[in-house]
């Protein structure tokens, strides 16, 4: 019998105030990319960084990256195609903490639910989807419910 190696999922938590808020911070973010990750065709071996940093962080990191002197709530950087057969990773989710906090506040959320709506987005992203047209849009919007459901997340886009 050979044993399949599933994708990787390490967490790496650059600000405690993660752990303050949130005490299941790891295992929520590592439920969350497996979820993503789930039945994607994923290498074997592959991995996913998620760092909960904080928003200034992320702010150096997009204006260094995207060009923008802002925070956002989360930013995703790809290494290579999540279908290479070469096991290396996939790339680096990174979450700023005061961002994504209001956000869930503003909309209703817990701040785990919208954590792991945002981990999932990231993840997504590294394994190409995106956002730019309509179509790609509700491509990405679909694999989001069904990443979040599999958890026991509440659809992220439901009008309530």
């Amino acid at each position: 019998m050979t044993t399949r190696a599933l994708p990787t999922v390490d967490v790496v938590v650059l600000d405690d105030a993660w752990r303050a808020k949130l005490r299941t911070c790891r295992a929520l973010v590592a439920r969350s990319a497996a979820a993503a990750l789930a039945g994607r065709g994923v290498r074997r071996g592959a991995g996913v960084v998620v760092a909960l940093a904080n928003d200034r962080t992320v702010r150096l990191l997009n204006r260094a990256y995207r060009g923008r002197d802002k925070a956002t709530n989360v930013l995703a950087f790809a290494e290579c195609d999540a279908r290479s057969p070469d096991p290396a990773s996939l790339g680096d989710v990174v979450l700023a903490l005061g961002t994504v906090a209001r956000e869930a506040e503003a909309q209703g959320k817990t701040l785990a639910q919208h954590a792991a709506h945002l981990v999932v987005h990231g993840t997504l992203h590294l394994l190409g989807f995106d956002h730019v047209e309509e179509a790609e849009a509700r491509r990405m919007e679909a694999a989001e419910r069904r990443a979040l459901a599999r958890i026991g997340v509440p659809d992220p886009y439901r009008i309530p």
